[in-house]
């Protein structure tokens, strides 16, 4: 009996990136129909609600078919191309279609359009996170050495380079309640029409529809609002003994704020708890979720989990870490799930006060806002008053009705001040 080849289909499908993943959109594929691919390398660059990664070929072969388009959102474990994997590592021969040409390869029943891999410049190609992360941090994609295959610039590529460049730490969290008015563009004249009204210049590109991310943060945002008995409760805190002890360690102010708010959900753990439906669930663990911006892109919460172990110093850096990997697109879905309590930093642009939105299933979230010199009225231990200069900040914290109550938000934002003006 003759032997032939036989080549075995295996399937690359949507993985599954974590509890709180269930789908996910390809933004880019970096093969075609027809391709080797070796495995480990990235086959396509998928967006989820929460991130942007790279799916890996699950072994060496040649694509055989992309099953799914650019732009298209589907389930975890749908399968998105095949790799064919045979004897002599080629791809199966193709079937003459009817009307003479090549067809598909025969274990496919209808061929799916062929997307761009990514975007060329000039002899060089690169795929959507790259150009991404290259866009965000002003990186010149010529100037950086790629070591994938045919010289192609990897997301570890410019990732790379952006480490090696010694850039300024941007504001974990630039969004500002506070901005000011468009000003309206001049109105322009119609020449030799003096009977035409004047029409105002429009920009190009100014309008656009939302980027997924921002759509996605808008929808959790609104179920949020339209969920949570949403209150807010601020109180006023001294920072001077903070601004000395950071300039001392030199951190941010933001280390000793999570390192309060945790000392804080020690003495009111209910603070630190889920509401899900009618189930309530209070967490031992503070798993200290961060607001960072990412730009035009969004806003994402990444965790920093089990934070109730870390010191002050601790803190910091794990913030520090989280955010430049947040902004990198190094995240996993992993590094955004589970947490219990969130902070957001609004007040680096000056912001005095704020009403967030509760991260749900959390219950609570705090606001902490930019640190001003005022006048303000010192006590002295004999009960004199006295005019004096402070450096302060107001927190806000927002809360779930359904699960907490005012005396509560309240105490808790007291001893979160008791903690940060006790400082040594």
């Amino acid at each position: 009996m003759s032997s032939s080849r036989t080549d075995t289909l295996v399937d690359v499908t949507m993985p599954q990136m974590g509890v709180s993943v269930a789908e996910g959109t390809v933004v880019g594929w970096r093969v075609e129909p027809g391709d080797r691919i070796e495995a480990e390398a990235t086959i396509c660059d998928i967006s989820t609600d929460k991130i942007d990664t790279e799916v890996p070929a699950p072994v060496t072969g040649v694509v055989t078919e992309i099953l799914v388009p650019i732009g298209q959102t589907v389930e975890v474990g749908t399968v998105m191309a095949r790799i064919a994997v045979g004897a002599n590592g080629v791809a199966p021969s193709p079937a003459p279609s009817p009307d003479g040409g090549a067809a598909g390869p025969s274990t496919t029943e209808t061929k799916s359009p062929s997307p761009s891999p990514a975007v060329a410049n000039g002899n060089r190609r690169y795929s959507p996170v790259v150009q991404r992360i290259a866009a965000e941090h002003g990186i010149d994609l010529s100037q950086v050495p790629g070591t994938g295959r045919g010289g192609r610039v990897r997301k570890q590529d410019v990732l790379a380079f952006v480490e090696s460049a010694p850039v300024e730490e941007p504001p974990l969290h630039i969004e500002s309640p506070y901005r000011p008015e468009p000003v309206a563009p001049a109105p322009v004249a119609v020449p030799g029409r003096p009977d035409v009204a004047p029409t105002r210049a429009v920009t190009p590109g100014a309008a656009g529809e939302l980027s997924r991310m921002r759509r996605q943060i808008g929808e959790h945002m609104k179920r949020s609002l339209e969920t949570t008995a949403t209150c807010t409760t601020w109180i006023e805190v001294d920072m001077s003994r903070v601004e000395a002890a950071r300039a001392r360690l030199g951190v941010t102010a933001l280390a000793f704020v999570a390192r309060a708010s945790i000392d804080a959900i020690r003495e009111h753990p209910a603070v630190n708890a889920w509401l899900e439906g009618e189930q309530y669930t209070r967490h031992t663990d503070v798993n200290l979720g961060i607001a960072v911006s990412l730009g035009n892109d969004g806003l994402i919460v990444p965790v920093v989990p089990r934070a109730n172990e870390l010191s002050v110093e601790g803190l910091a850096a794990r913030v520090k870490d989280v955010a430049r990997r947040a902004r990198a697109r190094q995240l996993t879905p992993d590094d955004v799930y589970g947490g219990t309590f969130t902070i957001t930093n609004p007040g680096q642009y000056g912001s005095i006060m704020a009403t967030p939105i509760i991260n749900l299933p959390q219950v609570a979230i705090l606001d902490f806002e930019a640190v001003i010199k005022r006048a303000v009225v010192v006590t002295d231990a004999d009960g004199n008053d006295s005019i004096a200069i402070r450096p302060m900040t107001i927190l806000g914290l927002s809360w779930d009705h359904r699960a907490l109550d005012g005396a509560l938000a309240a105490q808790f934002l007291a001893t979160v001040k008791r903690h940060l003006e006790s400082v040594s």
